[in-house]
């Protein structure tokens, strides 16, 4: 018969060790955890310059229902107002959504991919209008009796800074007049 071999001594494969020790184990836990911590601002960055694609996307076919609403009014741009999360307020006139669904592709363009605060479930849109533009002639924008040029102006612009994450300069889309988009707001009139 043969004797039994001792559990406490190495087998014959190797005189190395055949596990981690907890120690081991725990530094590489915390490799791990460093490294997911700087990758995940980084994929959160990703994917909402994703959602502000798509964002700009909706502010581009929002300009262009403007242009075709415009067209059908005698190149005057239409009278509407932001819907105000408070409902008392709601009253003054009609909003975007009311005036522009006919000439846009879909409800879902109102949508900013990027609202975390349901804003368009609450006002109807993520989008604000600048009702400073209410009935102008699209060729000759003025704004408290200064002429702008179309891209000078914004038309629509986020609600919020829904993209915030992305940096303060890219926080808020705009939709121009000319119909360009840019995340940074410049105002600037001309005499």
């Amino acid at each position: 018969m043969k004797p039994l071999s001792n559990p406490r001594k190495p087998s014959s494969l190797g005189s190395g060790r055949l596990a981690f020790t907890l120690v081991e184990l725990l530094v590489v836990l915390a490799i791990i955890a460093i490294l997911a911590s700087l990758l995940f601002p980084a994929i959160a960055r990703t994917k909402e310059s994703g959602r502000s694609a798509g964002c700009l996307s909706n502010l581009h076919q929002l300009g262009i229902a403007l242009q075709l609403y415009v067209q059908d009014n005698e190149n005057h741009l239409p009278k509407m107002y932001d819907w105000s999360t408070n409902l008392l307020l709601n009253t003054i006139g009609p909003s975007m959504v009311q005036v522009l669904s006919n000439y846009a592709s879909s409800a879902n363009v109102f949508r900013c991919p990027s609202d975390n605060q349901k804003l368009f479930e609450i006002t109807g849109s993520s989008y604000s209008w600048n009702f400073l533009l209410n009935g102008e002639e699209a060729e000759h924008l003025e704004v408290f009796t200064n002429a702008y040029n179309p891209h000078q102006i914004p038309v629509f612009f986020d609600k919020d800074k829904f993209h915030i994450i992305r940096g303060q300069s890219k926080a808020v889309n705009y939709l121009y007049a000319d119909g360009h988009i840019k995340n940074l707001l410049e105002v600037q009139g001309t005499k």
